[in-house]
Formats: structure tokens, sequence, C-alpha cells
């Protein structure tokens, strides 16, 4: 399946890393009917962690803003920072 490119998000998770964090997003998601399409992360000096994440939003039954604000509160209880962007504003700030 391949999703549009305009439904399709940029999920960025950065911070201490802990037990938890990768369950809570997904859980987001797929409560959200948000479709993960690609998912990297690592720890850094084995305690700081960074994950990416390219989420398809075509199926999603809550709006890209309803999703942003669940994750960033999610990221607050957690301790770390979630962002959510858009893939074209994603790849504008990111263009050298």
């Amino acid at each position: 399946m391949t999703a549009k490119k305009d439904n399709r998000v940029i999920v960025t998770v950065i911070g201490q890393d802990k037990v938890g964090i990768i369950a809570a997003v997904a859980t987001i998601l797929a409560e959200a009917h948000a479709n993960i399409l690609d998912i990297s992360q690592t720890i850094m000096q084995e305690e700081f962690f960074a994950m990416i994440m390219v989420v398809d939003l075509e199926e999603a039954r809550v709006s890209y803003d309803q999703l942003k604000s669940t994750l960033d509160e999610k990221g607050k209880s957690l301790g770390v920072q979630i962002m959510a962007q858009h893939e074209d504003v994603f790849k504008f700030m990111h263009r050298i």
C-alpha cells in the first residue's frame, strides 16, 4: 500500500531513554487509525533516545491537530519531546 504524500506526517521523539516510549507513541497512533509506514530509533551513549516515524494519516479518525496535541501531551507525561510535522514542512525545514 502506497500512502499519498500529502497525508504523511513525520513524528520525532527525543529524550531520556525509558521503557514504554515506543509503545506509548504506537498506541496513540493505533487508536487514531494512523498507519506507521517507517520507524527508526536509536539509543545514543546508552541513555539518549531518538526516534523518527513516517506516519500515514489517510485513514486517521482524528485530525492532524488533535493527533499532534495528544502526542505532545503524552511526551510531557513521559518526559520526552514528541513533535509531529507534515512531511512537506519537515522537508522544507531540513533542506540544505
